[in-house]
């Protein structure tokens, strides 16, 4: 929505193709019971607007999907932005033409458009990945995906439910679900280590000291590691230097206060596997202070690092396994053998269900591009560009696709950070980069392929340099049977930011700009 604002106001030509029949993205897809921000509200929002920020009212400490999708058709009704997209449409392909220098986009309600740049907003988290688990389609209860959740509430009360995952999404839902549900079944995979969310209602006076200095939040966060987090409390030392009842009660304190300020709790967790444990330890002691039942609770405790997968939030996650009515089914060691129309076979048990939820995942960060038929020079798809993984300069660009930009790709901080700080970022410098090709009266500008080559090496020495590739996690697609395992995040913003302006200062280094004809 910033991207057709921004260019719109620049006196570009803007047509935008949206799926859903509303705007919201992420919150128009994800409506599951317990969907939740994990980044604080007065954090989640736009900053472009001074007004927007001043007349727009946060009620929670972290928003609920809700009042995000609320927030989303303000935004989309106060600047007057749906008059420029179509939705309730699906771009099924996007070909360079090289002899025009245009982008031709169809769609499947039979659109063609002719476009000299192409901008692809597809997010990071919009492919709900679906297993081909034996016998999926022959459930006779209720199917759900947390990621494709139907508009009109869902009521489980009196039913049988199972949910298949432990990622974030169903660490959310788990609780929720289990206050409704007759019972309520969890195949759980992989554990995960969640922190407490602490949410609760804004105060009116903190809300008013920050939008008393909003623009000094942002610049602070725009120094953050990942572009959020100024408001937590900060520590530059390592956790091996203070002894383990100074290192303690650091974590108890971080614990207490809720949400990421916990992996603030020492510089080098990230990056040294001794330290690490220690906070990864002090969480196991939690759940099994928590959880009753030592063999659940052990069960629920996850055996590799905090943090190489993004934690999650949650409010009374592991309080819930001490329900009556819900129980753990560990499919690690014993698989979803298949599907039955009465529920799931595992271990040779078959669950009886009402109900069955999909809490597994996405096909991140390049599943919804590569869903689309993008072809570039000389006809090369994207699909075979990306087949050994995903190669990009600045995760804004790819050789061979002159005039293509995304927003948020692989090889950009993206996933890593306040999504919408990142967005922004990538809004303003492909929105200064038009404005510069316009009045250059240049056609068409591409990544050249050192420049590329180059930026894929150092996201690839950035990640070894911490823990975050020792994880079997979505950030390398191995929750993706088949997909090329890469690292494909940067870790670092305000690197990755002062990167992005030099290469714009310097006459956009590492691009081919050509003229036109």
């Amino acid at each position: 929505m910033y991207m057709l604002h921004r260019l719109r106001n620049a006196g570009f030509r803007v047509r935008v193709f949206e799926t859903g029949d509303g705007v919201g993205g992420t919150w128009y897809w994800n409506r599951y019971p317990g969907a939740r921000c994990d980044v604080e509200s007065m954090e989640y929002s736009y900053g472009f607007s001074e007004e927007l920020q001043q007349e727009w009212e946060w009620t929670e400490r972290y928003s609920g999907q809700p009042e995000i999708l609320r927030y989303a058709n303000h935004v989309a009704d106060r600047f007057d932005l749906r008059r420029d997209i179509a939705f309730n449409t699906r771009v099924t392909s996007a070909r360079f033409d090289e002899e025009a220098k245009r982008w031709r986009i169809e769609t499947d309600k039979g659109d063609v458009v002719s476009a000299q740049f192409c901008i692809m907003a597809t997010g990071c988290l919009s492919s709900a990945n679906l297993p081909d688990f034996p016998g999926r389609d022959s459930f006779a209860g209720d199917t759900y995906h947390t990621g494709r959740w139907p508009h009109e509430p869902v009521d489980f009360t009196g039913k049988r439910v199972g949910i298949i995952g432990t990622g974030s999404s169903a660490i959310q839902a788990i609780p929720v679900i289990a206050a409704q549900a007759k019972h309520l079944t969890v195949f759980q995979r992989t554990p995960n280590y969640s922190i407490p969310a602490r949410n609760e209602p804004l105060d009116p006076n903190r809300v008013a000291e920050i939008k008393a200095d909003y623009a000094g939040l942002r610049e602070r966060n725009y120094r953050m590691p990942a572009g959020f987090g100024s408001m937590m409390p900060s520590n530059d030392g390592t956790a091996l230097e203070d002894d383990a009842e100074v290192r303690r009660s650091n974590y108890e304190e971080r614990w207490e206060r809720g949400g990421f300020t916990f992996l603030g709790a020492y510089a080098d967790l990230l990056s040294n596997r001794e330290a690490n444990e220690t906070a990864a330890g002090f969480v196991r002691e939690r759940i099994r202070e928590i959880v009753g039942d030592p063999k659940t609770a052990e069960l629920l405790s996850p055996d590799n690092v905090i943090g190489c997968k993004r934690p999650c939030l949650d409010t009374n996650y592991f309080e819930t396994y001490n329900r009556d009515n819900v129980t753990l089914v560990n499919v690690r060691d014993n698989p979803v053998e298949r599907i039955t129309p009465k529920g799931v076979v595992t271990d040779g048990q078959e669950y009886e269900l009402d109900s069955l939820i999909f809490a597994t995942g996405f096909d991140a960060m390049t599943g919804a591009l590569l869903n689309i038929d993008v072809r570039g020079r000389g006809g090369q798809t994207l699909d075979d560009k990306w087949s050994a993984g995903p190669r990009t300069y600045l995760g804004l660009s790819t050789v061979g696709f002159p005039n293509m930009f995304m927003i948020s790709g692989p090889g950009s901080p993206s996933v890593l950070t306040n999504m919408i700080t990142s967005i922004e970022q990538h809004v303003v410098w492909i929105h200064d980069c038009l404005e510069y090709l316009r009045e250059k009266r240049l056609a068409t500008i591409e990544a050249t392929p050192p420049a590329e080559d180059d930026w894929v090496d150092h996201v690839n020495a950035v990640a070894d340099l911490t823990l975050y590739p020792t994880c079997n996690s979505w950030y390398l697609g191995k929750n993706i049977p088949g997909k090329p395992q890469v690292f494909m995040p940067l870790i670092g913003f305000p690197p990755y930011v002062e990167k992005c302006d030099a290469v714009a200062a310097g006459g956009y280094e590492g691009f081919e700009l050509d003229s036109a004809p």
